[in-house]
């Protein structure tokens, strides 16, 4: 007998090419979507509402590029707009689309204790911007860096909710027991 013949075999399976293709193609689009699923979620998590200090401080840092005397008004519109904005958000005070003076004269009557023990600086600050804005006088850089600091101290000092004042009890005039 000879032992170089062999018996015939079934044929082996071969994978098309293009189903190698596929499934490299379905592993990548699976990897790319559970990326994308994480990114998103991560980025929802992050994506919180800012505080109106968060925001009126962003602002301010904003308008930095502004800060140079030849954008004076610009820069006066902008930080004016920024604190009335704060205002408003912070306190439920009206603040813009108001007079600066309509918007003190309101603050005297307002029951806010933290915006009116800041009435003083609030009215420099305003008036200053005024004179920019409506009477074209001109800031230096050093100006227009005391209204930026002044503007910030302000928000700083106001971020925090005001006190709770006690409210009046009544007692029965009958001890407890």
């Amino acid at each position: 007998m000879i032992e170089d013949i062999r018996d015939i075999r079934g044929p082996k399976y071969v994978l098309p090419a293009w189903e190698i293709a596929a499934a490299i193609g379905a592993v990548l689009l699976l990897a790319l979507a559970a990326y994308g699923l994480w990114r998103w979620r991560r980025r929802r998590k992050q994506a919180r509402t800012l505080l109106p200090f968060e925001r009126a401080l962003e602002q301010l840092d904003a308008i930095r590029p502004l800060l140079q005397p030849a954008n004076a008004r610009e820069f006066s519109i902008a930080i004016s707009d920024i604190v009335r904005g704060y205002i408003e958000l912070r306190f439920d005070v009206t603040a813009t689309h108001r007079t600066t003076e309509e918007f003190l004269h309101d603050l005297v009557q307002t029951p806010k204790f933290t915006l009116a023990r800041h009435r003083g600086l609030l009215a420099d600050f305003l008036q200053q911007c005024d004179l920019v804005k409506f009477g074209g006088a001109a800031l230096s850089l050093q100006s227009m860096e005391s209204l930026h600091d002044s503007a910030r101290r302000f928000v700083l000092e106001t971020a925090q909710p005001d006190p709770v004042t006690p409210s009046v009890k009544t007692h029965d005039s009958v001890p407890a027991t």
